[in-house]
Parts: C-alpha cells; sequence; structure tokens
C-alpha cells in the first residue's frame, strides 16, 4: 500500500502540480489522502479542486480556510472593527483575508464546486495492513483550527492535545513546518505544506506512506516548484490577500 498524503495546497495548482509529478517520478501510488486547506489565498482555487478531485483512493478533510470560505462568519466585522481601533495593521490585513475568503468562495461557487468543498469533514479515519490506526485531521484531534501540534509544545503538552485521539497515528498540517514527535503511545506527523512550507527553502512537501501487514514507514519529500512562477500569476489574477503569499515566498516563511 502507497500512499501520497498532503496538505495546505491553498489554490496553488503549480506547488500542486510538482507534487503530483513527483509521486509520479517516484512510481505512483495507490491512493491519495489530502490533510485541509486547500483553496483559499492562491490565485487557482478552481484548477486546484479540480486536480484534486480526478486523484484516485482520494480521502480528504477539510481546514479551517476551507471552513471559512463556505461558511459564515458572523463575527468577523466587530473583530475587525475592534482590531482597527488598537493595530490598524492587523486589521488591514484581516479584512484582505476575509475579501480573499469572499472572493474564492464567488469563484468556486461560479464553477460549480462549491458543494465539494462544503462537503468536506474535520476528520478521517483509516486503519493501514498492520492494524495501526491513523487520523487524518488539520490542526489537532477535534479541531481544523487553533496553535495546533508544535515543536515547542512539551511531551506533557503534547500528550494532552493528542488525547483522545483514538489512533496510533495522527497526521496534521495547518502550521507549515513538517514535524514528527511521539508522546503518550501517539506519533504525530505534521506534513508542512504544499504550497507554503514554512522553512528556508520554498519545496513543495508532501509524504509517500508506504504500508503493509508488518509495519508502515513514513518518508518526506520535497518538489521544487517555480516560485517566480506563482508570483507572475499572482500579478496577473491579483486576488484579494495576494501579498500574503508575497509576503511568505520572499520571506522563507
Amino acid at each position: 500500500m502507497r500512499v501520497a498524503v498532503f496538505s495546505d495546497t491553498h489554490g496553488n495548482s503549480i506547488a500542486l502540480d510538482a507534487v503530483l509529478a513527483d509521486v509520479e517520478r517516484l512510481g505512483g501510488v495507490d491512493a491519495y489522502w489530502f490533510v485541509g486547506d486547500a483553496v483559499a489565498l492562491g490565485s487557482d482555487p478552481v484548477g486546484t479542486i479540480e486536480r484534486l478531485e480526478r486523484l484516485p483512493g482520494f480521502v480528504a478533510i477539510r481546514g479551517n480556510t476551507d471552513r471559512e470560505v463556505t461558511g459564515d462568519q458572523p463575527d468577523v466585522e466587530a473583530e475587525i472593527l475592534d482590531l482597527a481601533a488598537n493595530d490598524p495593521a492587523r486589521a488591514r490585513r484581516a479584512l484582505a483575508m476575509r475579501r480573499n475568503f469572499d472572493w474564492t468562495r464567488g469563484a468556486i461557487t461560479a464553477a460549480g464546486r462549491l458543494e465539494w468543498l462544503d462537503g468536506l469533514q474535520v476528520e478521517a479515519r483509516v486503519t493501514l495492513p498492520d492494524g495501526t490506526r491513523v487520523l487524518l485531521v488539520h490542526a489537532a484531534p477535534g479541531t481544523d483550527d487553533g496553535p495546533g501540534i508544535r515543536d515547542e509544545q512539551s511531551d506533557e503538552e503534547l500528550g494532552r492535545t493528542l488525547a483522545g485521539a483514538d489512533a496510533e497515528l495522527v497526521i496534521v498540517g495547518h502550521t507549515h513546518k513538517p514535524l514528527d514527535r511521539t508522546a503518550a503511545g501517539v506519533r504525530a506527523w505534521n506534513l508542512g505544506s504544499v504550497s507554503l512550507p514554512f522553512t528556508a527553502e520554498k519545496q513543495a512537501m508532501w509524504t509517500l506512506l508506504e504500508a503493509g501487514e508488518r509495519g508502515y514507514r513514513l518518508q518526506r519529500q520535497f518538489a521544487r516548484y517555480d516560485a517566480q512562477e506563482v508570483l507572475e500569476q499572482l500579478a496577473a489574477i491579483d486576488p484579494p490577500a495576494a501579498f500574503v503569499l508575497r509576503e511568505a515566498l520572499a520571506e522563507g516563511g
């Protein structure tokens, strides 16, 4: 059993194409698992969904930005107004993000893809051939948002975060930072990010999971993509909050 596992494409179909090509270069897989944040921020949300929909053996869950694109956020206006009085820079950023979610929702609705995104659930569970129970969830068990699973957590803190996971392996994204830690008998594996890995080099990150009756192995993979091409696409389409992607690509996270 071979599975390509990845997360945080964020509407960046150029980086996603690099990952899919890398999967094929390594001999292909039996299935693809996606761990949330599919479309928001990038300039090609529709193309990203179209690529994901075509993948064989596809399992997907939602991320926090997926939920914010599809759902109403009644408290956002009050939050932005409060920020405007105390932190204008953060308020401008929050407003740009809100506009991006609305723009992304309009794009995927016009393309008939909103139902696909709206149907994603907060988590998925899979059992590997050796009996290992796997939980796929975007941030941490039970949630698609919040601080997520982080390297700076103590073993005790991480154990509390993983409590109740009812799994031996928890695979997450959200922070865009790769991680492999074990606490309280549960292994936590952070995939990094396809679109915006918060690492020094801008390479799309994904994981190859190989599993059989005698165990499993996780191998982190890196696929180079042309960040300049992403910037040019952003300039041509100019979606709201494009500056967030520009800053991240320029600053290395």
